[in-house]
């Protein structure tokens, strides 16, 4: 069935194509009938604008491109939502992908969003990704990004990001407080700049507290999973018997740590305090709760839109945007899993 055009509807009724169009979009000076007739054929034709003349016309797509590593994951899902509720606000459509980890797939999808003609993208990078061509590529062309978390510290776009530095040495701080002498670290890759960031926290609060660093003591996801949380956690007991904190890279596998220790009956906090990041929803129905640090996922959903929208309303006005960077603020959350009694 062949798209129905103004030119049909106007022939069908004797009227001008500039008249049809007029009274589709309620303009006052079409009489209130005329508007009446042309909105009954419409609708029984089963008329629908064409949104790609439309586009080329306004040079506006009214969709913006996200792009994340995992929608699964409690964090990312808390972002889309967040950016999508922002979204449908200003009248804006999301086309959401997931890299799954992938460079390669990270790359065709800011290709496909480019031919999309998307009025703007938000991305949190792969782990895989850095300052790569693709990312570069969506500079060039002067295309409003915005990435966050996970982000290229060498693009010149605007980010959304937490301190995950400080946020990491304040996790490993409360360890610290708590009593722990000997804390592990289960570490993410080392490409994105979050798990380097988070790993270079744990080191400062272990030199604050003259906590001689041991390298033996970091054990390095590939894919930051429940799964590694567990396997890293027996090589944990097996390496150092004498370990008593663990500081996870997130939640998921802090979880994966949790399991392992109560199958082996080993008592948390008492014998190892454990602590991880992201504040999972999970991390509150565990036995026992799990201490986090609580990224403020739904609050960097809605800073990363609003400063694409910040920026696409700038190349609309044709005035020069600089991109900038919002740092939001972390906080350590202390449930059972980190509660030592400290004598």
């Amino acid at each position: 069935m062949k798209d129905i055009t103004l030119k049909e509807i106007a022939s069908k009724l004797g009227i001008s194509i500039t008249t049809v169009s007029k009274a589709l979009k309620n303009y006052p000076d079409v009489s209130a009938q005329t508007k009446a007739a042309v909105k009954k054929l419409a609708h029984e034709l089963q008329y629908t604008p064409n949104s790609f003349a439309v586009n080329l016309r306004t040079k506006e797509s009214k969709t913006i491109g996200l792009i994340v590593p995992e929608l699964v994951h409690h964090f990312f899902s808390n972002v889309v939502n967040a950016i999508i509720d922002e979204a449908e606000k200003n009248g804006y459509l999301v086309i959401i992908l997931q890299s799954n980890e992938s460079l390669v797939l990270e790359k065709k999808q800011v290709e496909l969003l480019i031919n999309k003609r998307v009025d703007g993208i938000i991305m949190s990078l792969s782990n895989e990704s850095n300052h790569d061509d693709h990312i570069k590529e969506i500079c060039s062309r002067n295309i409003p990004f915005v990435m966050f978390d996970k982000i290229a510290k060498l693009s010149n776009c605007s980010k959304v990001i937490i301190n995950d530095q400080k946020a990491a040495f304040n996790a490993v701080q409360h360890l610290i407080d708590m009593g722990c002498k000997k804390i592990a670290h289960i570490r993410g890759p080392a490409n994105p700049q979050n798990s380097v960031d988070r790993f270079i926290g744990y080191k400062k609060a272990l030199e604050k507290n003259n906590i001689s660093f041991d390298s033996s003591l970091v054990y390095t996801c590939e894919n930051v999973s429940f799964e590694e949380g567990k396997t890293f956690a027996e090589q944990i007991i097996n390496d150092h018997n004498d370990i008593d904190g663990i500081f996870a890279i997130t939640d998921l596998v802090a979880v994966g740590v949790l399991a392992y220790l109560n199958e082996k009956n080993i008592k948390i906090p008492a014998q190892i305090a454990v602590i991880g990041f992201s504040n999972w929803f999970m991390s509150q129905v565990l036995t026992p709760k799990l201490s986090t640090v609580d990224q403020p996922s739904r609050e960097m959903g809605i800073e990363s839109f609003n400063l694409l929208l910040e920026e696409i309303n700038c190349h609309k006005e044709g005035k020069t945007f600089k991109p900038r960077t919002i740092e939001l603020e972390t906080s350590v959350i202390i449930r059972d899993s980190t509660m030592k009694i400290v004598i």
